[in-house]
Order: structure tokens, then sequence, then C-alpha cells
């Protein structure tokens, strides 16, 4: 566990944050590489996905102090402090979908072509991220007794023997990653390469959820898990839809 991964000047540079930053620049090279194939205009798909970044960001924090409503209202300071996680690509997905709708057409993008790309971007930065989950110490998988167990820590420093979930949901997004990969030369729709991409990380999010050490609830119900059977169901409906047209 490496919450502070180095200080530098004076300034440290804190691990989560850091990967997820690295993780979001190498997403965009491989989305603007895509954007290209597509002839998508490299400027606008750019611009887009820069401002829709901040928001998806911004969206992402928010489900994070939703769903930690009580903590939050007892110490509203903290609702803004971004190095303690809460960058939930579900979050970000749900506001930047949205706005989209409105700020694709100003710049001269189709919706379903540009979605496909940035799937791209939130598949790279989400496994990347996944490091910055691990030295962070959030994510953090259940205590387990099990020969697969690995001493791993929380977010509060404390070591057990625990299911590598941090490595499982990162090995989980390489193979929808390659999913998407294998799919884009053969998208018969655009949108088809975010609706798989939603879909089959939704699908595996499903499975691995009850593997975490702690899980994100709203009156009982497991956040995530919620929003992972939306997006599956979301995923199948109009990809039926869209081949039986």
């Amino acid at each position: 566990m490496r919450r502070v991964l180095f200080v530098w000047g004076g300034w440290r540079v804190h691990s989560y944050p850091a990967m997820l930053y690295v993780g979001i620049v190498l997403g965009i090279y491989a989305q603007l590489g895509a954007a290209r194939s597509l002839g998508l205009h490299a400027g606008c798909t750019l611009a887009a996905t820069l401002f829709l970044l901040t928001t998806a960001l911004l969206g992402a924090r928010l489900l994070h102090v939703v769903a930690h409503w009580p903590v939050y209202r007892a110490d509203p300071a903290r609702i803004l402090r971004f190095a303690e996680g809460g960058a939930s690509m579900y979050g970000g997905v749900l506001v930047a979908v949205p706005l989209s709708v409105l700020l694709l057409p100003l710049l001269g993008l189709p919706f379903g072509a540009f979605w496909d790309t940035a799937s791209f971007t939130m598949l790279v930065g989400m496994i990347i991220t996944r490091a910055g989950c691990y030295l962070n110490g959030c994510c953090a998988g259940r205590p387990t007794a099990t020969r697969w167990g690995v001493p791993l820590p929380d977010y509060r420093g404390i070591w057990r023997r625990r299911v590598p979930l941090q490595a499982l949901e990162a090995a989980w997004g390489l193979g929808v990653l390659a999913g998407a990969c294998g799919l884009w030369s053969r998208r018969p729709f655009g949108g088809a390469v975010l609706l798989f991409t939603l879909g089959a990380y939704g699908a595996g999010r499903i499975l691995l959820e009850p593997l975490r050490d702690e899980t994100d609830r709203v009156r009982g119900t497991s956040v995530h898990r919620a929003i992972s059977t939306g997006f599956v169901a979301i995923a199948l409906g109009a990809l039926a839809v869209a081949w039986l047209r």
C-alpha cells in the first residue's frame, strides 16, 4: 500500500489520481487512433472528450458521495477530495452520455461513432486506475481463507489475506478491451462497441461485486450491481433491436 506515490518539490503525488491520470491520457491516445480509423475529426474528438471527461469525473465523484452521504454530510469539506477515490466509470457514464447528446452535434460528431471510440478511453483508464486502487487500498477484496487469497491492505491499511479483486477487475477489463478490439473492424452499427463495453463490463461487475470487502449501498441495495444490471439490460435490448431491424 502506497497512497503517496512520490514527493516532488514538496508536492505529494497521490497514487490513485496519478494512475487515473495516466490511464486517461493513454486511453485518449487509443481513442484518437480509433477516431482516425473512422474518419472523425481529431480536434473535435479531443475537444469533446476533454469536456465530457471533466463532467464525467464530477459525476463519478458525485456517485461516490451519494453512496457515502452520511460520511460527507458530517464533513462536507471532504466532498472535493478526489485523492480519496470515487472515480467510478459508472458515475461518469451516467453524466457524460446525456450531456453528449447536446454537445456532439455542435462539433459535427456522430453519437454512436464517438462513443465507440470513447469506449477505449473508458476501458484503458479503468484498467490502469485499478493499479491506483491497489496502491490506495480502495476497492479491496473481502478476506478469504482460500488458497488463491493474497495478502493485501484495504483503504484503512489493514492487511489480510484477501480476494485480489483489483487484479480480477483489471483482468476482466482487459478481456472486455480485447473483445472491443476484435469487434472494431466488424462493428455492425455506430454505438455497437459502446453497448458491448457496457454490457460485458457490467456482467463482470455483477459477478465480481460480491467479492468486495465493502460494497456501496443505498437503502440496502448495491449501487454498482444495480447500475450494472441496468447497463446489461440496456445493452442486450439495444443490440437485439438493432440486429432485428
